[in-house]
């Protein structure tokens, strides 16, 4: 889906000095001719040549005649800027529309407008734009890219006139800018059937009771309200009072993501590194399971979720889905590095609770945190990890494989404690590991005589 967001652009004015600065905007020629009239009207006094005064006035009246109207004329254009859409995938282009506006009963001379952009989107645009006449208006646009995630400010446009003949040029800044959200790349993933899924009603939902918890298992009395139809008539009989049938209503199933943040878990930096593949993991599982219905949760080392998330999650559903996709995106569009070093804090959000199906992106784990881990599977009906090593992803094509080191043994302790752990080696495809993920537990369901 498309969004734009638009920007109307209010003038910074600042009209102490006038005439001062109006005359600091003069151009060469401008100041050219300035001079030579002044010096036209000395050497007529000296001279005693009037007609040389009246060529003198004409040269130094002309550039401050230019200088006056264009200073009033430059709080007379409007500007307003568009983006389109306002949020990308990292690699995803984005159209920046400008659009100036003469309001004046003036025609304008030459404009040259330059928004400012930071590098990583690209070069700074510069536009050159002919007369614009009175109540006017032109429109441009360019392209923006970023490979990196983040929030950019797009802005603020300034504007450069020149009069017809060249003597003056003045400069107008625009206070409002922009901001461009540079999101991680979603990878579509094959519906598979992973955990935390209940077998009859759906992708996502699990049924429970309406009105009691779990300890009332039996029909509850008449309420003045109830529907006749649901009296149950053998309750009624045994009980000698009216009894009726709890109705059941559907539950979501809940998943909760894990993002491993830990800056001593993850080697390397950029769009290529094993970091921000775990990002873009994240977010594909996220969308992935809300549009399959999952109440999704996002959850960090730091124990952090997404602001204004509940205690189970963002719930799927029609526009809130989309909704709730969104605001995740802007948290991963800006997440970085955490300075903790363990997963304590996360095991303890989540031994809150029953967490229903948990994927987490890990990196680098030691014996201590291969072990928080391994616990956090005693609370969740599924776990899925994939688990990158830094040293894998830091290893040059064609570089010889070295010793092994510790990944295969946190890598075989997951898979003892319960988790359903692949290993992620540097350019792996999330939707091949996924569908690895899926293969691999259900061997272990029907070596364990589970279900699918």
């Amino acid at each position: 889906m498309t969004t734009a967001g638009a920007g109307h652009a209010e003038a910074d004015r600042d009209d102490k000095g006038g005439i001062r600065t109006a005359l600091a905007g003069l151009t060469t020629r401008g100041r050219s001719f300035l001079a030579a009239g002044v010096a036209a009207a000395v050497c007529s006094y000296v001279l005693g040549q009037s007609d040389l005064l009246r060529v003198g006035l004409l040269l130094a009246v002309l550039p401050l005649i230019c200088a006056t109207v264009l200073h009033r004329t430059r709080y007379r254009v409007a500007g307003s800027r568009r983006l389109s859409p306002a949020r990308v995938p990292a690699g995803g282009e984005a159209r920046v529309h400008l659009r100036m506006e003469n309001v004046s009963r003036l025609p304008t001379g030459l404009l040259m407008l330059q928004d400012r952009v930071p590098y990583v989107l690209g070069p700074r645009p510069r536009f050159v734009l002919d007369r614009v006449e009175a109540g006017g208006r032109r429109e441009v646009s360019y392209r923006v890219r970023s490979d990196l995630r983040g929030r950019y400010p797009l802005g603020p446009l300034q504007l450069r006139l020149t009069d017809p003949f060249g003597m003056c040029e003045l400069t107008r800044s625009f206070s409002t800018y922009d901001t461009l959200t540079v999101i991680p790349r979603v990878e579509p993933l094959a519906p598979v059937r992973l955990s935390g899924e209940a077998k009859g009603y759906g992708d996502g939902l699990q049924r429970s009771l309406a009105l009691a918890g779990e300890d009332d298992v039996i029909p509850r009395g008449y309420r003045y309200g109830d529907d006749l139809r649901r009296v149950h008539w053998r309750s009624t009989a045994r009980y000698g009072e009216l009894m009726v049938r709890r109705e059941e209503q559907p539950q979501r199933a809940r998943c909760t993501v894990l993002l491993d943040t830990r800056g001593i878990a993850f080697r390397g930096a950029g769009p290529d590194s094993a970091f921000e593949w775990a990002v873009a993991g994240a977010a594909s599982v996220l969308v992935h399971m809300l549009e399959r219905g999952f109440s999704v949760r996002l959850l960090t080392d730091t124990g952090n979720a997404v602001p204004g998330e509940g205690m189970d999650g963002f719930a799927g559903a029609g526009h809130e889905s989309a909704d709730a996709a969104g605001l995740m995106m802007d948290t991963l569009a800006v997440i970085d590095h955490s300075e903790g070093g363990g997963l304590s804090r996360a095991y303890d959000v989540l031994r809150g609770g029953t967490e229903g199906l948990l994927v987490a992106f890990l990196g680098d784990l030691d014996e201590e945190q291969a072990a928080v881990a391994a616990r956090m599977r005693q609370r969740s009906s599924g776990a899925v990890a994939f688990v990158l090593d830094s040293d894998t992803w830091l290893r040059e094509p064609g570089d010889v494989p070295g010793p092994l080191d510790g990944s295969a043994e946190r890598l075989r302790l997951l898979r003892e404690s319960g988790w359903t752990a692949v290993g992620v080696p540097r350019g792996a495809a999330l939707d091949e590991l996924w569908r690895q993920a899926d293969r691999e537990r259900g061997g272990v369901a029907a070596a364990g005589g589970e279900g699918p």
